[in-house]
């Protein structure tokens, strides 16, 4: 099965206007499991940030378990399941594992996970020095790990989680 590669693009202010549209849509189809908030996390939420163009959603539930009916809803809706760290999130990704446009992870509203992606993006959109080392970080990941876009994102996990301990 092809995978998608690592492609970093420039910042595309579509990329909010896709969150937005896609929100409405989910809000649509399995809103009866939102509780919290729907945020748009990752680069492409950051205004100027070079990104992958796959708009990340954090969809809110009050818990996976009581969650676990909606993966059906998504899948006949377009989101491919993936049971990815599935002890904090239920994950997919739209339209397929090859091509990427969304990637959703449901996951119950401001667990420690919730937090610790909010506090990363807000920092990104407040602190220009930080965001542009992480930018710096992602353009050499994205030659070295290419064809690994598993490794791309768990190479990034010692610069975010060096950040998130830093403003603690």
């Amino acid at each position: 099965m092809k995978r998608a590669s690592v492609e970093l693009s420039e910042y595309d202010p579509q990329w909010t206007i896709q969150f937005e549209s896609e929100r409405d849509f989910l809000m649509e189809i399995i809103d009866q499991w939102f509780y919290g908030s729907i945020e748009h996390v990752g680069s492409t939420a950051v205004p100027g940030l070079i990104a992958k163009p796959v708009i990340d959603i954090m969809f809110g539930v009050r818990s996976l378990e009581e969650s676990k009916p909606a993966i059906v809803v998504l899948v006949k809706n377009g989101y491919e399941y993936y049971p990815y760290k599935t002890e904090v999130m239920h994950w997919f990704c739209k339209p397929s594992d090859a091509f990427r446009t969304h990637h959703l992870h449901l996951i119950p509203y401001q667990s420690p996970l919730w937090k610790e992606r909010i506090q990363f993006r807000n920092i990104l959109l407040t602190d220009q020095e930080v965001a542009n080392k992480y930018a710096a970080l992602k353009k050499e990941l994205a030659v070295r790990y290419k064809e690994d876009r598993e490794a791309y994102t768990e190479m990034k996990w010692p610069f975010i989680q060096r950040i998130l301990e830093r403003a603690d």
